[in-house]
């Protein structure tokens, strides 16, 4: 190796959620640590866009997201999809929505029993997800709920945002058999329940801000080529990283990866970790053969509908003159988030014509009622397909894919670090995942169109051009055309660095030591969540996995 230009105990690679609370708790736990953080974005502290909820659909769009695209989509009609992810010091924080939902238990359960280890089961997880939060709801159960973390959380009612459709809104779920829960983030959330977010009093929580990186060496701007891997006592051992200008870095202990679910895979394909035939294209010299690096690709896939008010002018709708409250603007205009399953019989004829059940590892999303759907109804609403203006005279709805069977892949298009990986999420391509998706415009045509609690908020949806309009009876045929044309990312990719194939279950990179990756694309299985509370949670139980492994040597 190159002599570095400097040393440090740790190095780790991408400072977004999981990159900022290992380097956060690394240099609290043991204050000698010298650890460097490297971000290929900046810090948007600053950035005027960053701060509030109410820019929290602009600031993706900025520079502070790689603004990556997939490569045309065969089950969507041949669409390229956005596939965000944040370049910045607080990464996903510093772009995302803020939706804190945890997910269902039985998903972590399964995840424990893909990688036979029980500390990532949803009772391996609770500590960890209690130690990152401060729960909105001081009556929470405390045995479920942290009450002294960096995280802040808060719903609609606890930020005073007093939407005039609330009560509307649940009623129209409660007539299709959704009724409200108390908790949603207790490892059960099917049912109705607030929608729990990552704001405090309105504002964004960057990870790099909740998790101090006092006593961090944070470098900004810096893009890893890739991790310097060489041979001891035929060992491989990661020793440092090379930056895209040619600067070496060395670490003493471990390089640890946060790059995420699109650039991990990546920087391990760029340093020779991968298989053969990927690397042989862009002239990589192989280190190890790993060839599940960049595969099982996994996302939450979703489909908006617009809806027309019935009684717009009594300012139920963000753009309406009359929606002006200004509590309004601290969070997503929405007040609900829905959870549910769909029914036994049709998933399983949908994964038995699939055949793939075994080779998925998809016997978890069967006959167990597990959490296959996600619905919200957000009082805001604007497209050009259909030409909708933001002028309060509509709504909108979401129906999202939890357990999806469809697997992508993320793959290199050179050895230039500066240059996109290529991701082809393979959205759509199962029997299981549309099953589950026509299950749920169904229930959502159902619910606005069929009953008087839905009739009593719309009037009729505002349907793509070529399209029909949504029911509870449309045939197979018209509800896969919806998605086709507009179904799309929720912005929670994993899996391109799996556990179990890719890294053990300490998080450790198969076959190299010194080499570790906490970020989303470990998680080997989908799971109901919206993955940042996840990865909080990852990031607090890795430093315990690294520190342990430290006292093990000593």
């Amino acid at each position: 190796m190159t002599s570095p230009t400097q040393f440090a105990d740790y190095i780790v690679v991408g400072g977004g959620i999981g990159g900022s609370v290992v380097a956060s708790r690394l240099t609290q736990r043991d204050t000698k640590l010298a650890v460097i953080l490297l971000e290929a974005g900046s810090d948007p502290t600053n950035h005027p866009l960053v701060p509030d909820a109410s820019t929290a659909l602009q600031v993706r769009g900025t520079e502070l997201n790689w603004n990556y695209t997939t490569i045309d989509q065969e089950n969507l009609g041949g669409r390229a999809c956005n596939a965000s992810a944040g370049k910045a010091l607080g990464g996903g924080s510093a772009i995302n929505s803020g939706g804190w939902i945890r997910g269902d238990a039985k998903d972590y359960d399964h995840w424990a029993k893909v990688v036979n280890d029980p500390r990532w089961s949803y009772k391996g997880f609770l500590p960890y997800f209690r130690k990152t939060e401060t729960y909105h709801d001081a009556g929470a159960d405390r045995a479920q709920h942290g009450f002294s973390g960096p995280i802040h959380t808060q719903t609609a009612p606890t930020s005073n945002r007093n939407y005039p459709m609330r009560e509307q809104t649940k009623a129209a779920f409660n007539s299709i058999g959704i009724k409200e829960i108390k908790d949603a983030n207790c490892g059960n959330p099917q049912g109705l329940a607030e929608c729990t977010e990552a704001w405090k009093n309105g504002k964004r929580q960057l990870a790099s801000h909740a998790y101090p990186l006092n006593g961090v060496q944070v470098m900004t701007g810096k893009l890893v080529k890739r991790v310097i891997i060489e041979e001891k006592d035929n060992r491989k051992v990661a020793l440092g990283v090379e930056l895209s200008d040619g600067s070496i870095l060395g670490a003493t202990r471990e390089v640890i990866l946060c790059a995420g679910t699109y650039r991990t895979p990546q920087v391990l394909m760029l340093s020779g970790i991968g298989s053969a035939s990927e690397l042989l294209k862009h002239n990589i010299p192989q280190i190890l053969d790993l060839p599940e690096v960049g595969k099982n690709l996994h996302d939450h896939l979703g489909t908006t509908q617009f809806w027309k008010l019935r009684n717009p002018e009594k300012g139920l709708s963000a753009g309406s003159p009359n929606f002006n409250n200004p509590a309004y603007m601290l969070g997503l205009p929405l007040d609900w988030v829905a959870v549910h399953t769909v029914p036994a019989q049709g998933l399983k004829d949908a994964l038995v014509h699939d055949g793939e059940m075994a080779s998925l590892d998809v016997s978890h999303t069967q006959l167990d009622d597990r959490s296959q759907l996600e619905f919200y109804i957000i009082y805001a609403a604007a497209s050009a397909d259909p030409p909708i203006p933001f002028d309060g005279t509509h709504i909108s709805s979401s129906v999202v894919g939890l357990l999806p069977t469809s697997r992508g892949s993320v793959t290199i298009s050179s050895n230039n670090p500066h240059d996109d990986p290529v991701i082809d999420p393979n959205y759509y391509a199962t029997e299981h995942d549309k099953y589950v998706m026509r299950s749920g415009l169904k229930l959502v045509g159902k619910m606005l169109l069929e009953t008087q609690e839905g009739l009593n908020i719309v009037t009729q949806e505002a349907v793509p051009d070529g399209l029909k309009p949504l029911s509870s009876i449309l045939n197979d045929e018209d509800l896969d055309a919806r998605v086709r044309a507009s179904g799309n990312t929720l912005f929670h990719p994993g899996g391109t660095a799996s556990m179990g194939k890719v890294v053990d279950s300490h998080l450790r990179v198969i076959g190299i030591e010194g080499l570790r990756i906490v970020d989303a694309s470990v998680i080997p299985v989908p799971i109901a969540s919206h993955y940042q509370a996840c990865i909080f949670a990852l990031g607090e139980q890795a430093v315990d996995l690294i520190l342990d492994h430290v006292e093990e040597k000593v």
